[in-house]
């Protein structure tokens, strides 16, 4: 018996143009499971499974593992969480039609190269082998946007202080007309994007956006769009600016992921004028600690985070750390909680995560969707435990 709304799954690969073994095969994967099964074992799929499906085959015309799609593709069938990852799409297509445009030029040059001299220019053919294996460079820039997206729009639109982070975190900074300001760790540019129409009362000013993932330039590059920022790839921990370049560093949630805190704290004290400034945010042990709670209450299995960040460069010990490196250590908490009453949001921040959460998640997500739907039936309270240290060289 046909149920209404539904197709079988040869209607749904016809509609689709693809085979029904490709659907049978997704299936098996655990990558497309059908929406309805009958008595009889019969497999039905509806109009929202087409969206589940553009996304897997979009993320395997682009090189994705099925493994890597599996993780990606996880929880978009529900809207919010769909949209983000449309858009995050968007931009890795876009990336890939540079990229792709720079290798058609390398080829170009160095056809002519050959013809001219005919002898083997060594350096075109290491450009353009370096150009062809940027593939992974991408898929890591997807994985990245959609983990700081999730995290970003939490809090932007949950949080409980209507000041918002990136807001208060520019009013620590005090920046001033026609001094030199670098952001390591830019991430998508939020900060600016957030304060452009402050920054944009400064004269003179000039501010240098920098983090160590192409890719996240380039996302900062196309959200802040403004002729008054440059903008680079660069490593905290090996700085590619002359000593006394800056005026002001700002490092937003960046130590904690440093392999070696400590080089990086010595790097940006090394590129810091005289008498200039340095704001490091970081967060508390409590941080966020409801979420971890709702998380183990599923599976107990699961943990969030492969590194407890806040014991590398956290609020508790950041200050014994920078007093090492700076004259003065000034430490400011930002005073704020969230209130949730809705569950995806919660969930693609919990799938953002670090930790090994996916592993165990996957195969029951259904479960795990219901699960924090009945926890948010009344508001959660989440705690933020987040601040900065204001350093003077």
């Amino acid at each position: 018996m046909h149920k209404e709304g539904f197709y079988s799954s040869g209607e749904f690969a016809k509609k689709a143009n693809v085979t029904v073994r490709t659907i049978r095969f997704y299936d098996k994967k655990n990558l497309l499971k059908p929406s309805y099964v009958n008595e009889n074992g019969a497999r039905f799929y509806t109009d929202a499974d087409f969206a589940r499906l553009q996304q897997i085959l979009l993320f395997k015309y682009l090189g994705f593992s099925l493994d890597d799609i599996k993780n990606i593709t996880v929880g978009d069938s529900d809207y919010n969480i769909l949209i983000n990852s449309l858009h995050l799409q968007l931009n890795l297509i876009k990336d890939k039609i540079a990229q792709m445009q720079l290798v058609k030029n390398a080829i170009e040059d160095t056809e002519k190269i050959l013809k001219d001299s005919e002898s083997i220019d060594w350096s075109s053919m290491l450009s353009l082998i370096h150009l062809t294996n940027m593939e992974n460079s991408l898929k890591t820039q997807y994985l990245n946007a959609g983990n700081i997206s999730a995290r970003i729009n939490l809090h932007a639109k949950y949080s409980v202080n209507k000041q918002g982070w990136f807001s208060w975190i520019y009013e620590q900074c005090g920046l001033e007309p026609g001094i030199k300001v670098l952001e390591t760790g830019c991430g998508d540019g939020r900060l600016w994007v957030d304060n452009i129409k402050n920054v944009e009362k400064l004269k003179n000013i000039k501010i240098t956006v920098t983090d160590i993932s192409e890719g996240m330039v380039n996302d900062a590059r196309r959200n802040i769009g403004n002729g008054m920022f440059d903008y680079g790839v660069a490593d905290c921990m090996n700085l590619p600016f002359d000593d006394n370049s800056f005026d002001c560093v700002i490092a937003n949630h960046v130590i904690f992921y440093c392999e070696e805190p400590g080089k990086a704290f010595k790097e940006i004290k090394r590129v810091l004028k005289p008498g200039g400034k340095a704001v490091f945010s970081t967060y508390g042990s409590h941080h966020m600690q409801e979420i971890a709670q709702l998380v183990n209450q599923f599976d107990k299995r699961i943990v969030l985070s492969a590194d407890v960040l806040y014991e590398k460069f956290g609020l508790d010990n950041g200050e014994r750390l920078l007093e090492k490196y700076f004259n003065k250590v000034d430490k400011r908490l930002y005073d704020d909680y969230l209130l949730v009453d809705v569950a995806e949001p919660i969930i693609e921040y919990i799938l953002s995560c670090h930790g090994n959460q996916n592993h165990y998640l996957l195969d029951r997500y259904s479960d795990f969707k219901a699960f924090i739907m009945k926890k948010t039936r009344k508001p959660l309270k989440i705690t933020k435990e987040a601040g900065v240290f204001v350093c003077f060289n």
